[in-house]
């Protein structure tokens, strides 16, 4: 088995999972660290047996590189990927893709003149339940599908990049880009959407810490997303969790499981999938990305409707995608 040396560019949040897989994995090595904030280059290599950076260029000029993990805040994508995609090497990147679509498209047609392979961090597409479900829903005209993720993220730190509307595009591009994407795999594309905003309890940040965000399918279903910042940090029950009726019959999806009704009762059903580093890396080795589920050009799609939603709330209107 060809081993597939990696390079990290930013070793926080995100990025220690990521690593913890592909330590795990056979024929996957980690060969460079790199973070801005040095301490975590050094862990990071001292822990996989690699060499650190703090400056990405100097990582891109190893050449034993065969791909790249970028996990950056939100504000920090853009000129990371273009100087990978220089190198026309494969890299998985962490969501959401980009601060604005300005950004996306740049790093769109950088992708598509250059044909790499790429990979966006959509890890829930890859889940058996996102299968079951697919399967489920195939052919199926959808009526209406109710998402929702309430959580306590915004409670911490209100200096915090995160809780920065400037910086992370606030909840809606940040963090329910999951529930968004989904949204999409399963019931298709998003032509509108109409969102109300609200700084109910967080007052000490410029983000909304609750949405509410109606949209309309091109398939012609409607849906409809409520999220929230300022929830019980405790409890994740109702985070990244669907609801969809179609005909008469109600399919509800979370991460770990479908439930479904057969002979009148509802049942649980669950599938193992693959992580979505197997995928990524297996893609590398065979030069064949066929069977990655969220490459680039899709990623900025659910990016644009989180943007749009956005917008509508400041705009107190409905906003094309």
């Amino acid at each position: 088995m060809k081993e597939v040396k990696i390079g990290f560019i930013g070793c926080g949040g995100n990025a220690n999972g990521h690593m913890r897989t592909l330590s795990n994995m056979e024929g996957a090595r980690i060969v460079g660290t790199c973070d801005v904030q040095e301490s975590r280059a050094n862990s990071a290599a001292e822990n996989y047996n690699a060499e650190p950076y703090t400056n990405h260029h100097t990582l891109l000029e190893r050449n034993d590189l065969d791909a790249v993990y970028l996990s950056l805040p939100v504000f920090a994508h853009g000129q990371p990927e273009l100087d990978v995609i220089e190198r026309r090497l494969p890299f998985l990147v962490e969501k959401p893709v980009a601060i604005n679509m300005e950004i996306a498209r740049q790093i769109e047609e950088a992708v598509a003149a250059a044909g790499v392979i790429t990979c966006v961090g959509y890890q829930l597409r890859y889940s058996g339940s996102a299968q079951i479900a697919r399967q489920i829903l195939d052919g199926k005209e959808i009526n209406i599908v109710i998402g929702k993720y309430w959580c306590g993220s915004g409670r911490g730190n209100p200096d915090s990049w995160v809780r920065q509307m400037n910086r992370s595009g606030g909840q809606l591009v940040e963090q329910v880009t999951h529930t968004i994407d989904m949204m999409r795999y399963l019931v298709g594309e998003v032509e509108e959407v109409f969102a109300l905003q609200a700084n109910r309890i967080l007052k000490d940040i410029d983000c909304p810490d609750n949405n509410c965000v109606t949209m309309k399918f091109t398939n012609g279903a409607i849906g409809s997303l409520t999220t929230s910042w300022s929830y019980d940090p405790g409890d994740w029950s109702n985070a990244n969790v669907l609801d969809f009726l179609y005909e008469d019959q109600l399919v509800h999806w979370d991460a770990g499981k479908v439930q479904v009704k057969e002979d009148g009762q509802f049942v649980d059903k669950t599938a193992p999938g693959p992580s979505i580093d197997e995928v990524f890396v297996a893609a590398v080795r065979n030069d064949d990305g066929s069977k990655i589920l969220s490459p680039y050009s899709d990623a900025v799609k659910s990016l644009a409707i989180s943007l749009a939603a956005n917008r509508s709330g400041q705009e107190n209107a409905p906003v094309r995608v």
